[in-house]
């Protein structure tokens, strides 16, 4: 399944069966940005005119508005562990990338749990 985006930024989307709407997030970004509705159409116009909102926002107030995470990590690893996850990349028959994603998706997930994540 594909996030919902809108000028690089993704949101994530939950049901509240207590107002019965859908409520929306978004990811990546360390402000607090929420919009709502009760349609996917809705939620979709919702989250558009949030990031909207945001970015004007943020220009009004002479700030920088926050990018989005690019996905895009870079480590500076012992060679030990770099030749480790090497191995278990293989061995699990994925790229060092893919692998790398999976172990941090699921400590960060143990760690702060956070509804799905992408890849």
């Amino acid at each position: 399944m594909k996030p919902m985006t809108y000028k690089g930024y993704i949101a994530q989307i939950e049901y509240s069966d207590e107002d019965a709407s859908l409520v929306g997030r978004v990811m990546g970004t360390p402000d607090l940005i929420t919009f709502h509705g009760e349609s996917v159409q809705e939620i979709r116009s919702a989250f558009q005119e949030a990031i909207d909102f945001y970015v004007q926002t943020c220009l009004e107030r002479g700030e920088e508005a926050h990018q989005p995470y690019s996905g895009k990590l870079m480590l500076q690893l012992s060679p030990d562990i770099h030749a480790a996850m090497a191995s278990s990349a293989a061995t699990s028959g994925k790229s060092i990338d893919e692998w790398a994603a999976d172990v941090l998706r699921s400590a960060a997930l143990q760690i702060s749990p956070q509804p799905r994540v992408g890849r």
